[in-house]
């Protein structure tokens, strides 16, 4: 799928992968503050290999690949 099909799959509270990224661990989900957050706004978070979560921001490539996954459905 493209990145617009990741973003509505996130925006459904799923998680997203490429199957072009080196990590296969890696993947991409959506953040939604409750009143206990410090964050104001929904955000797009990655988790990298080591596990940590860090807000993501994405590359060109990123944005204008074809190979995202949802992370269920990459088995």
């Amino acid at each position: 799928m493209d990145f617009g099909q990741a973003l509505d799959e996130l925006r459904q509270g799923k998680t997203v992968t490429r199957s072009g990224w080196n990590g296969k661990r890696q993947f991409l989900a959506l953040q939604v503050p409750d009143e206990h957050s410090k964050m104001r706004r929904p955000y797009i978070y990655i988790s990298p290999v080591d596990g940590d979560l860090v807000p993501w921001v994405a590359s060109q490539s990123d944005l204008l690949a074809e190979d995202w996954l949802l992370v269920d459905a990459q088995s």
